[in-house]
């Protein structure tokens, strides 16, 4: 993190991190780790952990203000193929190794960047490709990445022959000057038809994406958008609130120019997402977490999630891919020419690599977990071999005190308050030495 957060953060939405994804923050990631990576790889696998793949498409139309992630706008076909079949290739020499064969793929997700802004030809040969190695045919759950105006009816309907079960949609915001000052790509005509294409061929679970706190948002538009968001009546709605961490095209304007932060502050941001799960919780939604709501607890499920919180074995495919196997933590190149070229030569592509310690793991799927709103100690504390609530008893202790989480018996379940800003909570759960260090 770039600020000290839990007690003494601040109301403003300033530069730095805010939503926790890992532990230890990945600025501890080094390169000396990068042999115990391959010697994970390399090592039987322990076929009792559940097994998925992440794979990166780094490419879209336009770079949003507020992203974060490794992307790279308006590449040509010639780029694309060869980024495709280099993708192709890093999963045929991991599927050769002795950790990968013969895995049973159980969840798999496409993300971004925009996956679709591959073309149905393209995403058919790397369907092709891949599955020669790995099929995710034996999957619960294929999740992938839209931003609405890349798609059309012949694209989605390749998403189905390919396997695709979740359809995550970028809408963001259904205001078109909020879209167009945020430097989104699409504007809200592509919503609609891309919705209509999605619900017409049809998928087990659709979710969309929209941020709070967005340039420019106010309570009536806010307002709105949640009412458009209940009008489609996705199985999943995931509402994330707006942060600025430090690569992002809005934090560099404000340090470039000692602007003040155009975003809305927290105390507002934690009110709108607390009205969008009031108004989603009354139209028959249940909170999965602090940022998602589901149509159905029964059968809505985000899988990749789950796994991703529990440790379970992620293999990461692409340019500045994070995964995490069989104890290890590991980041491919994050550069592109760089990642193709190491990949073409016949190198893995690992970058940087982290070992943890058992507590750190024990910390890494604690806090992941509290994200979910409630956590049953009871399974973890038989994984880990130690009394969870008594490891934590004196953050525990704080937080239930302020009113963010209760604790009955094993269970430990947050309140609306701490749901509303659980990310600030978590690095109290840190041990100290990480609780104030940049995040990436």
């Amino acid at each position: 993190m770039s600020t000290d957060l839990p007690l003494t953060e601040s109301t403003k939405t300033e530069v730095g991190s805010y939503f926790i994804s890992n532990y230890p923050a990945y600025s501890v990631w080094n390169k000396p780790d990068i042999t115990q990576a391959r010697e994970a790889l390399e090592s039987p696998a322990d076929t009792s952990v559940p097994f998925g793949i992440y794979t990166h498409i780094p490419f879209c139309r336009k770079r949003c203000k507020f992203c974060y992630f490794r992307v790279y706008i308006q590449q040509n076909a010639k780029t694309i193929q060869r980024y495709v079949q280099a993708i192709d290739d890093e999963l045929r020499m991991l599927s050769e190794l002795p950790g990968v064969k013969d895995r049973r793929v159980e969840f798999a997700y496409f993300g971004g960047g925009t996956p679709s802004y591959l073309s149905s030809k393209q995403l058919l040969q790397l369907r092709d490709r891949l599955s020669q190695s790995v099929s995710w045919e034996t999957a619960e759950e294929v999740t992938f990445e839209c931003e609405p105006g890349t798609l059309n009816l012949e694209k989605v309907k390749t998403l189905k022959e390919i396997g695709i079960t979740r359809v995550s949609l970028g809408v963001e915001s259904f205001n078109d000057k909020i879209l167009e000052i945020n430097g989104r790509a699409h504007l809200s005509p592509e919503v609609e038809r891309a919705y209509g294409w999605i619900q017409e061929v049809g998928f087990p679970q659709v979710n969309i994406d929209l941020i709070a706190g967005m340039i420019g948002e106010t309570d009536e538009n806010w307002h709105r958008n949640i009412d458009k968001a209940l009008e489609l009546a996705p199985d999943n709605i995931t509402v994330y609130q707006m942060e600025l961490p430090h690569n992002t095209i809005i934090s560099q304007e404000m340090k470039e120019t000692g602007a003040a932060s155009p975003i809305a502050d927290w105390p507002t941001k934690r009110r709108w997402v607390s009205e969008a799960m009031d108004r989603l919780l009354e139209a028959g939604y249940g909170v999965a977490s602090g940022q998602e709501f589901v149509k159905n607890p029964e059968t809505d499920r985000f899988l990749y999630r789950d796994h991703l919180f529990r440790g379970h074995d992620i293999l990461p495919l692409g340019v500045s891919s994070f995964g995490h196997f069989q104890g290890v933590h590991y980041q491919n190149n994050d550069q592109l020419e760089p990642y193709i070229e190491l990949v073409e030569s016949g190198e893995l592509p690992i970058n940087r690599a982290y070992v943890p310690t058992d507590r750190q793991k024990l910390i890494r799927e604690f806090v992941l977990r509290l994200k979910e709103g409630v956590i049953d100690t009871g399974p973890m504390n038989e994984k880990y071999g130690v009394d969870v609530l008594g490891e934590f008893s004196e953050a525990l202790g704080n937080q239930e005190r302020a009113g963010y989480l209760e604790v009955d018996g094993q269970t430990v379940r947050l309140t609306r308050k701490g749901l509303l800003q659980v990310d600030s909570l978590l690095p109290e759960y840190f041990e100290p030495q990480y609780r104030k260090i940049r995040y990436t």
